[in-house]
């Protein structure tokens, strides 16, 4: 009798701290999603609408802000090379960053030691700090206003070698010795049996590159000038500024572009989900 009572309530408190998680994480979300959701709201909006208190809809479904985004300003061509420099930069990533993991964790060479902290050591250093030096080198090869300078710096984060080389740690040297044995090359051991294995940390390395690429602003600020070579974040700034005396600021475009800037985040990590959240729980595990 006292068992299936002490039964019934860890039960009962199971279940309790179980209600009590799922309503704060929900509670959480809701305050998460509302900004989303005037964000979008107010995309349909006038300007007027906009700042009127207690008005989430609008009025009529308006598509004036989104006529007036690629009418008034060249948002295309800015998503264009958004895309370019997002997708460039994480494929980029991927593939040097996991041929760098794989060296560090399967290779012994001379000074691997020494050079993997020295690589660590180099992504504490401020960005702000090498926005000078790197821009000197940029301008020195002629790459200014152009979409290379935005992918070329960032190919080989260490934080991203850290990171896949953290991950090429846990695949077992005797998968790979196996194939050695039976004649297989470096190049098909890394492209067949290494990059399925750690395809979490791929996923991951990914949805990382690419959301830091797509909202990079600093740098971009800084290499480009031409207002057609432009990205998203830096345009979106431009929309904004340089608004001549006298005339309203654009609100109602600004948040349409921020409605459209934000699907493609969306749809990358929707793609690679799957992964991402595997190689979560499988860090969990270990």
């Amino acid at each position: 009798m006292i068992a299936q009572r002490r039964s019934r309530l860890r039960s009962f408190r199971t279940l309790l701290a179980d209600i009590s998680i799922n309503g704060a994480v929900a509670i959480g979300g809701v305050f998460m999603v509302i900004p989303f959701v005037w964000m979008i709201t107010a995309s349909f909006k006038t300007t007027t609408e906009i700042f009127r208190p207690a008005t989430i809809l609008p009025a009529s479904l308006n598509l004036e802000n989104y006529i007036r985004l690629f009418t008034q300003w060249p948002f295309a061509e800015w998503f264009v090379n958004s895309l370019l420099v997002a997708g460039s930069t994480t494929i980029a990533v991927l593939l040097f960053c996991s041929m760098a993991g794989f060296a560090f964790s399967k290779y012994r060479f001379r000074g691997r030691t020494p050079l993997f902290f020295g690589l660590l050591g180099s992504a504490m250093i401020p960005f702000p700090i090498l926005v000078i030096p790197l821009f000197v080198i940029v301008s020195n090869l002629g790459w200014t206003n152009s979409l290379v300078a935005l992918v070329v710096p960032f190919v080989a984060p260490a934080i991203g070698i850290f990171l896949m080389r953290q991950y090429m740690e846990y695949v077992p040297t005797e998968l790979l010795d196996a194939p050695r044995i039976d004649g297989a090359g470096e190049l098909r051991i890394y492209l067949q049996i290494v990059l399925p294995t750690v395809r979490p940390g791929l996923a991951t390395l990914a949805i990382i590159t690419f959301i830091n690429s797509w909202n990079n602003f600093l740098w971009p600020l800084v290499v480009i000038r031409r207002e057609a070579s432009m990205t998203l974040p830096v345009g979106m700034a431009n929309m904004l500024t340089a608004v001549s005396a006298g005339s309203a600021r654009p609100y109602g475009p600004a948040m349409a572009a921020a409605t459209l800037v934000s699907i493609p985040t969306i749809v990358v990590f929707l793609l690679v989900q799957r992964y991402y959240i595997a190689g979560i729980a499988e860090g969990a595990g270990k």
